[in-house]
């Protein structure tokens, strides 16, 4: 028995691939460096949603469903003018997507029903977060492109270009992880023959838990007390002397470099100058694995995909409440394909349980 299902066979999938042990990611069989350094969000996002990437005029339509799609409706407003106040964003998330729920998403789920929830996402965010801070809302921009217009409905003016630049990479790198837990969930959801919004409801109510979709806030506390104090060295010396643990360094499936994080940083690489957190991330990395290696040889600890998200999220000011709702914006269209794709060939998910509960009637036989 695997408790949690660890290392069990599920399903067979053509979304993605995950090597831990060598460091891959793959997505319809495009490695990842590739696909965040070369290509635009609505590209990758074609590209798992169809199993190829788009030509001229098929990436036009889809920057079109997705702009068409972007707006709230007046009763989704109604509700989110009307959420207490102290109600998190991921459950925010999960309340309006959840009003998604009517008969035009019915079994099976399509690729348009996905756009469309992939669409709302950035502007629900928006929308709420804009109103916890006293602001007006800005209403979406379909001359922008999908990040671009996120962060313009947040901050109401237009982002710099490498803001958008190392948003966007970051949000093609969580686009797709394989059977984690919310894909999972959903794929479960979906094998019941449930229609796609109660599917995704329940992605995002498995991304909600700390344990998975949990914002790099440990990464943000460890960037800012090395640029208060100025001496990267001296920090991490002072944390690994008293067996703190380094936030950012080591991940549970890869043993060996998160390729997420390679791929991240060489799109922030191109950035050097243009912002001080990016710029410090890149610093901090090089100290903190040459003395990883110093303090536990052979152990093979390096950057996690958290340790440059943070960096970004700190250059593009970026609060910690919508850390994992950007998450959840990006990981959207890699839960929908999964759901696509379970749909295509649908066994209803019955794993059993061992009972290690006492028997009253002794007398039972089996």
């Amino acid at each position: 028995m695997q408790k949690g299902l660890k290392g069990i066979v599920a399903t067979e999938t053509s979304i993605s691939f995950i090597d831990g042990d060598n460091g891959r990611l793959v997505y319809r069989g495009y490695e990842i460096n590739d696909l965040a350094n070369k290509y635009c969000f609505e590209e990758v996002a074609y590209l798992l949603w169809y199993g190829q990437f788009p030509n001229d005029v098929e990436l036009k339509i889809l920057k079109e469903e997705l702009q068409k799609n972007r707006h709230l409706t007046p009763y989704q407003i109604e509700i989110l003018n009307n959420l207490p106040t102290n109600m998190e964003m991921m459950s925010v998330l999960r309340t309006i997507i959840s009003s998604e729920g009517t008969s035009e998403y019915s079994w099976k789920p399509t690729i348009s029903q996905a756009i469309k929830l992939t669409a709302i996402i950035p502007t629900i965010i928006a929308y709420r977060k804009r109103k916890l801070d006293g602001k007006p809302f800005v209403p979406p921009r379909d001359n922008l492109n999908h990040v671009e217009n996120y962060l313009y409905m947040l901050n109401g003016t237009e982002p710099q270009s490498a803001q958008v630049t190392s948003l966007e990479s970051y949000m093609i790198l969580t686009l797709e992880h394989g059977m984690n837990a919310s894909t999972f969930s959903a794929r479960v959801t979906a094998s019941t023959e449930s229609d796609l919004v109660s599917a995704i409801t329940s992605a995002i109510g498995t991304m909600k838990g700390p344990l998975h979709g949990g914002a790099p806030s440990g990464v943000i506390d460890l960037l800012n007390e090395i640029s208060s104090d100025g001496d990267t060295e001296k920090v991490i010396r002072n944390k690994l002397n008293q067996k703190e643990k380094l936030m950012g360094f080591g991940h549970r499936v890869y043993i060996t470099h998160d390729p997420r994080s390679i791929a991240l940083k060489q799109t922030l690489l191109k950035l050097i100058g243009e912002d001080k957190w990016l710029d410090l991330a890149v610093e901090v990395e090089k100290c903190a694995i040459r003395l990883l290696e110093e303090y536990k040889p052979g152990r093979k600890l390096y950057t996690n995909v958290e340790f440059y998200a943070a960096a970004i999220m700190k250059s593009i000011n970026l609060d910690p409440s919508l850390f994992t709702p950007t998450f959840t914006a990006s990981r959207i269209v890699g839960w929908t394909s999964h759901v696509i794709e379970q749909a295509e060939d649908n066994t209803l998910y019955r794993p059993q349980s061992l009972y290690i509960g006492k028997f009253i009637n002794e007398t039972v036989k089996f």
